[in-house]
């Protein structure tokens, strides 16, 4: 084809196919250099990888992003229309798949031999519309046109069975044999992505499994043909939508089928590696391969590892769960209890019968267990066995089952330690640890923001790239005016640029010098969204008493998918756009604030605003927020933080010091408190607080041109159990201060500095190294 003719799609593939070439030969040698010096292997089990765009950052880990970029231009191309050709892969929902990206992303650049396993999800989560002001979802098929990176490999596909019946054979020397008739198989198909480490020609693996028929369609009549169309479209269903909606029986059973097709094909491979690669017995396993599951998805890894070495290798009970209990590490990700999972014990019979009958034992061994050594724990059993009240808790699996528990932020390890997950922690006290998370600050600042990175390296050298702690010596430059003069144009322009993307988008005019308030994260109760409305409706109130308050001009930017069956946080979506609706129109306020809710929030989205952030909305209820990330992108961008004494901005907090970071609200001891005594009493603060009564009676009374009542009811009749409303005196007088301190340019940006100096410490090296070096012992 010649140039001229070439759109953006036919150069886009042209180019991937270009540093395919020089990443299939790295991956060649990668691959070789672990086969032949047979280092120890992780594996990271992961129901999400939210990895983004490839392209731009192959090009980039490559080092050729600038000449690409350059040879575009030259050819008449946009190279940010190239760009964007490429869909965001729908792997993933938010922090839980961002993490296992940026982890994967760490531990290429410091070669070590980590890989992912995770489903091919031919659709993901879905495309979110804003149509008259609701979310609408729309199928997100980013596979509707061929992705370049991925690889089929369908001579190492495996079969994978379900249902069926579980026939059990004692054998002469008192052994048994366990055979399963009149199950369902599921193939499962690999695609293998590269995973590209940075500048140093390693390439690992992200292995994505997709479901087909493990037979082919015949016709021997109508009915039974159609029977079987039927049955092979239940069979791609598996790995067909990213968590399928589990309202119904049918979803829950989708979503238990979703997860043991994750665990089942990757531990065919990962023990077939180890089998004829290593070539040691299986008793050594745990000295060679370690296997992380993140959050409690892939928890079912730990009965079926168990079943495989009983079952297929004629291991004894005793021997495969040592394997099975030095093998498997597990992350904690939520504090959450409803959120912790579990599954109907008939459903996990009807789907998974020899598993259920693992974990059974399991539970069977453990709760004996706890019984005849820890009498001080007996009352305890009920509120610790893995099998209770009619259910399988996975989360309890995932602890009994591995060497090693992790919480993602040292609050939130602390309360696992201390709450959640006490008595475990009584019983295992030295298997609970804290690895608080980390984002790769290659994406997230080389590449997001390069005229920022360029400033840097021009004032302390470039060792920070490669040793991101070294970023403190921008420290020494805090006073620095010509560096802090720097800052502000890169921020001003970031905000120029996403300003622009905003009209072009939503036709919303924003002002570039106004403060960029952002909050950018799924749509949750817990997550507050409600809280930061509130605060917006309240300035509104304010300005329309007296449209010559002096404020300073913000435009609060929110970004956010709320499940499709989240019924109260679609409502808040709705209110964001009714209320942005209203006050972006209304001349009498001058233009002194703008609401956006930009649809369709994804990695390629979140490198468009965070750059351009002002102030980092992170203002969860404390001790709900496990850790957070986007806190930690938009600090390493020079935001300036408001937030709770919660999940990662304790730690922030600490680095930065309270100077440099606007703090707020119920801590998490007092929430606990309050949770425990029941002397809170929302509708006291509704009484008497004006500003608050008359939010309430606006949103209830339709002010806005909708009638928001499902929203102030449930705020009131549940007692307000996320501290909205009792957070909001406190939250508006903090904004009140952040206002006066944006007034000071350089005081401001001194502050931000402080902030980018100190965000080396959340790069996910120094995560990865912290799990490599004392928990995988790669």
């Amino acid at each position: 084809m010649e140039i001229k003719v070439a759109s953006s799609t036919d150069m886009y593939y042209a180019i991937s196919s270009l540093i395919n070439q020089e990443i299939e030969r790295n991956w060649k040698k990668t691959e070789k250099r672990y086969h032949s010096k047979r280092p120890k292997q992780l594996y990271y089990l992961s129901m999400e990888f939210l990895i983004g765009g490839l392209l731009k950052n192959n090009l980039f880990h490559y080092d050729m992003l600038d000449s690409c970029n350059q040879a575009m231009t030259e050819l008449g191309f946009d190279p940010e229309q190239i760009f964007q050709e490429e869909r965001d892969p729908g792997l993933g929902n938010g922090g839980l798949g961002r993490l296992a990206a940026c982890f994967l992303d760490s531990m290429a650049a410091l070669q070590y031999p980590g890989h992912g396993y995770g489903i091919r999800y031919r659709y993901g989560l879905f495309e979110q519309r804003i149509i008259n002001g609701y979310q609408t979802e729309l199928p997100d098929y980013w596979l509707d046109s061929p992705y370049p990176w991925e690889v089929r490999k369908i001579d190492e596909a495996v079969e994978i069975e379900y249902g069926g019946s579980v026939h059990m054979q004692q054998a002469e020397d008192g052994s048994f044999t366990c055979t399963y008739h009149n199950t369902d198989k599921v193939l499962a198909v690999p695609y293998d992505v590269p995973i590209v480490g940075f500048r140093n020609k390693v390439v690992n693996t992200l292995r994505l499994w997709s479901a087909e028929p493990a037979d082919a369609v015949q016709q021997p009549n109508e009915t039974e043909y159609y029977h079987q169309l039927e049955h092979h479209h239940a069979i791609e269903q598996i790995s067909g939508f990213l968590y399928p909606d589990d309202s119904s029986e049918e979803g829950k059973l989708l979503r238990l089928k979703q997860q043991y097709f994750l665990v089942a094909a990757s531990l065919q491979k990962i023990l077939r590696e180890y089998q004829e690669n290593v070539r040691k017995p299986l008793s050594k396993m745990p000295e060679k391969v370690v296997i992380q599951i993140n959050d409690t998805h892939p928890s079912l890894a730990i009965p079926e590892m168990m079943r495989i070495l009983m079952d297929e290798e004629s291991l004894g009970w005793d021997d495969a769960w040592q394997i099975t209990n030095h093998t498997f590490a597990y992350t904690n990700h939520t504090l959450m209890s409803e959120a912790l999972e579990k599954w109907p014990v008939t459903v996990m019979q009807q789907l998974l019968p020899r598993l259920y009958m693992i974990i059974n034992e399991i539970n069977e061994r453990f709760c004996r267990g706890i019984w005849e050594e820890h009498s001080e724990l007996r009352e305890r059993i009920p509120e610790m066995a893995i099998i209770a009240d009619g259910y399988v808790h996975m989360a309890r699996l995932a602890v009994v089952g591995s060497f090693s528990v992790n919480g993602v932020a040292k609050l939130h390890t602390q309360i696992l330690k201390t709450q959640e997950m006490k008595d475990f922690y009584h019983l295992y006290p030295k298997r609970f640890n804290n690895k608080t998370n980390g984002i790769t600050h290659r994406r997230w600042l080389l590449m997001a923001n390069p005229r920022l990175a360029e400033v840097i390296t021009e004032t302390i050298s470039s060792h920070w790239i490669t040793r991101p702690r070294e970023l403190t010596h921008l420290l020494r430059h805090i006073n620095d005016k010509p560096l802090l003069d720097q800052l502000d144009v890169i921020k001003n322009k970031n905000k120029q640029r996403l300003a622009d993307y905003i009209q072009q988008t939503t036709g919303i005019l924003v002002d570039h010098q106004s403060i960029f308030d952002v909050q950018i994260k799924r749509l949750h109760e817990y997550k507050r969204q409600l809280l930061n409305i509130f605060h917006v409706i309240y300035l509104y109130n304010e300005l329309k008493e007296n449209p010559l308050l002096d404020i300073t001009p913000r435009t609060f930017i929110f970004a956010a998918k709320a499940a499709p069956s989240y019924y109260f946080a679609k409502e808040v979506i709705k209110l964001i756009n009714t209320v942005a609706s209203i006050v972006n129109h209304d001349v009498a306020i001058n233009g002194k604030l703008k609401v956006v809710f930009l649809e369709n929030y994804n990695v390629s989205l979140a490198e468009r605003i965070i750059p351009a952030v002002d102030l980092s909305e992170q203002i969860s209820t404390a001790g709900k927020e496990a850790s957070g990330t986007g806190n930690m992108k938009m600090m390493m961008n020079g935001a300036l933080t408001i937030g709770t004494l919660d999940g990662a901005n304790i730690e922030m907090k600490q680095l930065v010091s309270e100077a440099n970071i606007f703090l707020f609200g119920l801590q998490s001891d007092e929430v606990f408190q309050y949770y425990e005594n029941g002397e809170y009493q929302a509708n006291e603060l509704y009484q008497t607080d004006d500003r608050l009564a008359k939010i309430l009676d606006q949103l209830r009374d339709g002010y806005f041109g909708h009638e928001f009542k499902d929203i102030c009811y449930q705020l009131l009749s549940t007692n307000d159990p996320y501290f909205i409303l009792k957070d909001f005196d406190d939250y508006v007088e903090t904004h009140q201060h952040i206002d006066q301190t944006y007034r000071n340019k350089d005081s401001w940006l001194s502050k931000s500095l402080v902030n980018i100096a100190h965000s080396g410490k959340f790069s996910s090296d120094r995560t990865i190294r912290e799990y490599a070096t004392s928990i995988w012992k790669l």
